[in-house]
């Protein structure tokens, strides 16, 4: 177990915020209108804030997209909620970035990939006439962000490398079920290959600078 897992797995509170924000999704899918645009992952996801600048008129869209993320989730939470955080919605359209946390919390690759494909064979199976994006890893920055005890564990179990190693895995996963994947990081990345410190609160997650390079990026696909 990396200090990062064990970290969080010894944070109630955690537990108590994923689940209350799994509850308010319920609510709020009862609602919802059907056949619109889903954004799902982990925090990468859960901190776009997507639904925030369309409740304030600052991007619309043909389709209204409604995001379904949870932070430091997995692969297994996703199968686990999948209902919650896709099906109930009926998407017409579904962008998903997840995984970054099974390896963080070094979960054997074979059981990512496992619960990667079940997640795709549901989404085929279910919504046989969605169309699916899986994102490709956003780069990090390890340089700029070592001086805190939080973000030295962060990387221990994080790199570049091993994340664009297991995106290439979910390229190829994705073309198996006939899925897009898109790489949304243009403009993202220093000369080093690293994310632009100025597009980052801890050197793994966007700040809504960042978040509105991503958007630019994804506009052609929603």
């Amino acid at each position: 177990m990396s200090k990062e897992t064990n970290s969080l797995t010894l944070n109630p509170q955690l537990e108590k915020f994923q689940t209350s924000l799994i509850a308010k999704y319920a609510a709020a899918n009862q609602t919802a209108k059907r056949g619109q645009i889903v954004f799902v992952g982990s925090s990468l996801m859960e901190i776009f804030p997507i639904e925030q600048w369309e409740e304030a008129g600052e991007v619309a869209f043909d389709k209204y997209i409604y995001n379904r993320a949870v932070r430091a989730t997995t692969t297994a939470f996703l199968l686990k909620h999948i209902d919650t955080q896709v099906f109930d919605l009926e998407p017409s359209k579904i962008f998903i970035n997840i995984g970054t946390n099974d390896i963080g919390f070094q979960i054997p690759e074979e059981e990512f990939l496992t619960n990667e494909r079940e997640i795709f064979r549901q989404i085929t199976e279910r919504l046989p006439g969605c169309e699916t994006y899986a994102l490709r890893y956003y780069p990090i920055n390890t340089v700029d962000f070592q001086n805190d005890e939080d973000e030295k564990t962060l990387f221990a179990t994080r790199s570049n490398p091993v994340f664009q190693a297991a995106s290439d895995k979910i390229e190829a996963l994705s073309g198996e079920f006939g899925f897009h994947f898109i790489d949304v990081s243009a403009g993202l990345a220093d000369e080093r290959g690293n994310l632009k410190k100025e597009l980052t609160f801890d050197g793994a997650h966007l700040n809504p600078d960042g978040y509105r390079v991503v958007l630019t990026n994804l506009t052609p696909y929603l």
